[in-house]
């Protein structure tokens, strides 16, 4: 099969097109035709091994473990492996995979899988499962977002940002959305209430007036985050794509629990993890039009070095994705 492989760590030109042997679904696995892949800040991190720490969380060393890049995905079921039951070859699926997405074939995990919302084309699939599952869980679990209350989501725009503006009205908050001029327009038609540009002001326009604020972007001192929350907020930290080559922006999700255990904010670094019952429900959001992933460009996978450095320039209006 073709796919998108590298050896060794670097820049878009270690990627390349090749010939590879197509996975076999091992116990709790499917096989699934690739028909879209979706292209998310972690593709460029572990086609860079940086910063160093995601090399240390046990991604390889010296060169990545993981053969074939990419995660997100949607197509169709080829063939599953022993002790799967919930899916049958043809359905329908999106989620995520552990042997690479950037290919035609990949194996899921039954655990990372759900039938593709019959509302969202392959493409609109593809880009849900990292990103939709991260706004997500950043929002609910990690955020604890309520009915009524003032969310700020920093990087609206962006590709973790576009859902979590649309989640954070769907659960009823009113959404003030940070991002360029350009995006303005975009991030009002996601469900913003409110847009702050942040090319002519900073987020602390109105000083302790959100309840929750997530951060996708950028690498704002905390002590700036926290003069726009109010005394009892909370603050979600997305990522990390700015700061040192060894945490990267990663520092401050470190940082953050240390120091909320001295002020009355609650201030969280966000893990999230993909899993069956999360996609799930996206996916019943999105087919009842309460969610809808915004697409900014369409690469063929051959393309695929090209979609990451797109991605890496920091303009993406909503996702990138790749089809197979």
């Amino acid at each position: 099969m073709k796919a998108i492989v590298q050896d060794r760590y670097g820049s878009a030109d270690v990627l390349q097109f090749r010939d590879v042997d197509p996975p076999t679904p091992g116990t709790g696995e499917v096989l699934v035709r690739v028909r879209a892949a979706g292209v998310d800040p972690g593709v460029w991190h572990l086609m860079t091994g940086r910063p160093y720490l995601v090399r240390a969380l046990g991604f390889g060393l010296r060169r990545p473990k993981a053969a074939v890049r990419g995660r997100d995905l949607a197509g169709v079921v080829e063939a599953v492996g022993a002790g799967v039951t919930g899916f049958r070859p043809g359905d329908e699926v999106y989620g995520t995979s552990d042997t690479g997405s950037f290919a035609e074939y990949a194996t899921a995990p039954v655990s990372r899988l759900a039938t593709k919302p019959a509302r969202l084309s392959f493409e609109q699939a593809a880009v849900t499962p990292v990103s939709g599952v991260t706004a997500l869980q950043s929002l609910r679990d990690f955020g604890r977002v309520r009915a009524g209350q003032q969310v700020m989501v920093i990087g609206a725009a962006g590709g973790v940002g576009s859902f979590a503006v649309q989640l954070a009205t769907h659960f009823g908050a009113a959404v003030t959305g940070v991002c360029s001029t350009a995006k303005a327009d975009l991030v009002r038609s996601l469900g913003a209430v409110d847009v702050l540009d942040y090319t002519r002001q900073e987020i602390d326009r109105d000083p302790g007036r959100y309840d929750l604020i997530v951060d996708t972007a950028g690498n704002r001192p905390l002590s700036l985050l926290r003069r726009a929350l109010t005394r009892r907020g909370s603050l979600v930290l997305v990522g990390g794509e700015h700061g040192g080559p060894l945490l990267g922006g990663f520092d401050r999700a470190l940082r953050a629990p240390l120091l909320s255990a001295f002020v009355g904010q609650r201030l969280r670094g966000a893990m999230a993890k993909e899993n069956a019952e999360d996609l799930t429900f996206l996916a019943g959001l999105a087919e009842s039009g309460a969610l809808t992933p915004h697409l900014d460009r369409t690469y063929p996978l051959a393309r695929a070095a090209d979609a990451i450095t797109y991605l890496a320039a920091g303009h993406a209006a909503g996702k990138i994705v790749l089809t197979v």
